[in-house]
């Protein structure tokens, strides 16, 4: 609310306004995504992945047509993420060439995965086939069951 309206002129209302005013635009800065927030969201909702469980591990399923494995990056962080990334490099333009229409994707992915609590990341293998990235990562093995625990009563 102006203090103007009001009839109240003061340099201390006007100060204390524009102070008002001032933080109300950094804070809307301040929680604006970044752009790299904005990319990276746009790697990942870009980038379809099929998972399936099997009963000794886990399976990652990600079409990647074009891509050699030097582009393609899978990595485990904090022993629980399962981040792959990469990037698509558009194809070098040849002399008289020129695109009439463009529609595959090209630029940066990225798909993270939080691993269960029973996954091995020791044990993660990582094979690209026609197109097609496969990662699998095993499963530990389930603990054993605690054997109750006798307690011998002696008599005093």
């Amino acid at each position: 609310m102006d203090s103007r309206l009001f009839g109240l002129e003061s340099p201390l209302l006007s100060t204390i306004q524009h102070l008002m005013d001032t933080t109300d635009e950094a804070e809307k800065s301040f929680n604006a995504p970044t752009r790299t927030y904005v990319r990276d969201a746009k790697a990942m909702a870009s980038t379809p992945a099929d998972v399936k469980e099997y009963p000794n591990s886990y399976v990652f399923i990600i079409d990647m047509p074009g891509l050699k494995s030097g582009d393609i990056k899978v990595h485990v962080e904090d022993d629980n993420l399962l981040l792959i990334s990469g990037e698509r490099k558009r194809e070098e333009e040849k002399e008289g060439a020129k695109y009439v229409r463009m529609e595959r994707r090209v630029g940066k992915f990225m798909r993270k995965f939080v691993l269960p609590e029973n996954a091995n990341a020791d044990a993660i293998s990582a094979v690209c086939q026609d197109g097609v990235l496969t990662v699998t990562v095993e499963k530990l093995p389930p603990p054993e069951p605690k054997k109750p625990k006798t307690i011998e009563v002696k008599i005093a």
